[in-house]
């Protein structure tokens, strides 16, 4: 095990969308022999995915166990452990935000967000004991764990990591790495979607998402030690290779809204992907004496990367009407529900058939390159 590289999980945000990474993440559990430990040392997770990363480093001593937790959460979610969908708490909501627009502002009680996110906090506080990430590091199962969030003040994407002693932080353009004790606060913060859910204070400063402002994801799973990297990406590649359509309507402000969150989670992420690549391409075709006499400190990064099969867009429009009522006359408004406009909703669907969907859909998406993942963490089977 010693000799092994060490291997980096990248799971990113996504909203709802995350589900698909539990289904895949359910089936590495099953490619390898049950009393495996954790097969990423290295957990690096944002908005939705950090809440998946912490989850596998509380148990990371016991792997099968922490993604059995995982998918029995995700399989079994409602939109109202996220936040409150109820009737009279979107209503109450929706009725500051038109008070504070009409009226110029309600003073200390206008409106922080959209979607009230009490039910997720009340649901990790009762279900993630983050007392075990030290724990799983000093039993040698965890070498770090990061959570990244966006500093509303700073403007800086902030990697906050927990590992082991010889970790060092760094600081490079409008990005640092700052050594933290892993909270629910840090997860609220990566996951508060700009708009939509508040955000969080921590020591200083207020942070959103995690994925704004994130633009190389890779990078933290890098300075934590990761010699090889896995990401499960949210993104049907489908997605990215349709040609512009003419179009006689303006866009709705669902469809704009989407388009904003596809750029906040998705495109950075395959960015970095592709950076990562060339550059691992550039140090293939440089002699090995000539990077060390240049002191060039650039090394080759293995990555393998797990994405959708399909649309997951289209799942959403499928399920859109699982939404509660309340939620479904609110996105109604602004065309979210309209199949064009699906984007947003596939954030959103925290709700049971969408995220089995899902979850299946990982699943299977992953047993079908079960030799490719296995060659890649260099384990045996089960």
């Amino acid at each position: 095990m010693a000799d092994k590289p060490r291997v980096g999980l990248i799971l990113a945000g996504g909203g709802a969308r995350a589900a698909y990474q539990v289904g895949v993440l359910k089936a590495i559990a099953e490619l390898l022999p049950r009393e495996t430990p954790n097969p990423f040392p290295v957990l690096c997770g944002t908005s939705a995915g950090a809440i998946n990363a912490t989850t596998l480093a509380i148990y990371a001593t016991r792997f099968h166990e922490g993604v059995r937790r995982l998918n029995f959460v995700w399989r079994n979610f409602n939109v109202n452990q996220v936040f409150r969908a109820d009737t009279p708490g979107v209503f109450a909501n929706g009725m500051r935000w038109l008070g504070a627009l009409v009226l110029g502002g309600l003073g200390r009680s206008n409106p922080r967000a959209l979607l009230d996110r009490a039910p997720l906090r009340r649901l990790l506080y009762r279900t993630m004991p983050f007392a075990r990430i030290q724990e799983s590091i000093d039993a040698g199962a965890l070498h770090a764990l990061s959570v990244t969030a966006s500093g509303y003040s700073s403007g800086q994407s902030v990697t906050f990591f927990q590992g082991v002693s010889s970790l060092a932080t760094w600081k490079r353009a409008r990005r640092v790495g700052s050594e933290a004790s892993i909270t629910l606060d840090h997860l609220m913060a990566s996951s508060a979607i700009p708009f939509l859910f508040e955000a969080v204070k921590i020591n200083r400063e207020y942070f959103g998402d995690g994925s704004m402002r994130q633009n190389a994801p890779i990078s933290p799973a890098l300075h934590l030690g990761a010699e090889r990297v896995l990401v499960i990406g949210v993104r049907h590649e489908g997605e990215t290779l349709s040609g512009r359509a003419a179009t006689e309507d303006y866009p709705s402000l669902a469809r704009i809204a989407g388009h904003v969150l596809n750029s906040i989670f998705l495109d950075s992420l395959e960015a970095d992907i592709e950076r990562l690549q060339r550059i691992n391409k550039t140090i293939s075709l440089i002699p090995s004496h000539h990077l060390r006499e240049s002191g060039v400190t650039l090394r080759n990064v293995d990555v393998l990367v797990v994405s959708p099969s399909e649309d997951l867009e289209k799942i959403a429009a499928r399920h859109a009407h699982y939404l509660p009522r309340s939620i479904r006359f609110l996105l109604r408004g602004i065309g979210a529900l309209n199949r064009q406009s699906s984007t947003l909703v596939s954030y959103l669907l925290f709700e049971k058939p969408f995220c089995r969907e899902l979850i299946d859909l990982g699943y299977k998406d992953a047993m079908h390159r079960k030799e490719e993942i296995l060659r890649f963490l260099d384990m045996p089977s089960a």
